[in-house]
């Protein structure tokens, strides 16, 4: 199975199906199914970013919803680095990638045109909060997510840069919580 790391929140959000599009400055031709990896660090900014980022909306809003809803509780989410709900070098996801199509136009719109989409269709962007959770800058790639299911346990995983293959333990730790 292929998989893509996330920095943190970005990839709980696409764990708890708050984002559903991921975009990236490149397309790939892959289609199916991916797991979803949280990267072992805290990326550009580091911890301070990282906390003041889960502090602001919609990314407070949406996180705290999916934690009273899953664990009954709410928090300040600046401290969400050491909490369960937000972990770090995990596969924490799967899901299908449905397409991978470019970002073109002022404003911004979504070329189709690849994959499961006739050519010549037209789509606006996204809606909040999801709009927030990306860069929709023309020239982008729009990677666009289906079947997102939540693993009940993050599973131990390096990571690595750019789409790449889960070992054969990760795998089968992965596929036995589906």
């Amino acid at each position: 199975m292929k998989s893509l790391s996330l920095t943190q929140p970005w990839a709980t959000l696409v764990a708890i199906g708050a984002k559903k599009i991921e975009t990236r400055s490149f397309q790939r031709n892959y289609r199916g199914p991916l797991a979803i990896h949280a990267a072992k660090g805290y990326g550009k900014g580091g911890a301070r970013a990282h906390k003041e980022l889960c502090g602001t909306e919609p990314f407070c809003s949406v996180l705290n919803a999916a934690l009273e809803r899953w664990y009954s509780e709410r928090r300040d989410l600046r401290d969400m680095a050491e909490h369960p709900f937000m972990p770090f070098g995990a596969i924490v996801a799967v899901c299908d990638l449905v397409d991978c199509v470019r970002i073109t136009g002022l404003p911004a719109l979504i070329e189709h045109g690849r994959g499961h989409t006739p050519v010549g269709m037209w789509r606006l962007l996204p809606d909040e909060p999801e709009l927030s959770f990306g860069d929709y800058s023309p020239g982008r790639c729009a990677w666009l997510l289906g079947n997102i299911r939540a693993l009940p346990e993050p599973v131990p995983a390096k990571g690595a840069l750019g789409l790449w293959d889960l070992d054969a333990a990760t795998l089968a730790a992965v596929e036995g919580q589906l």
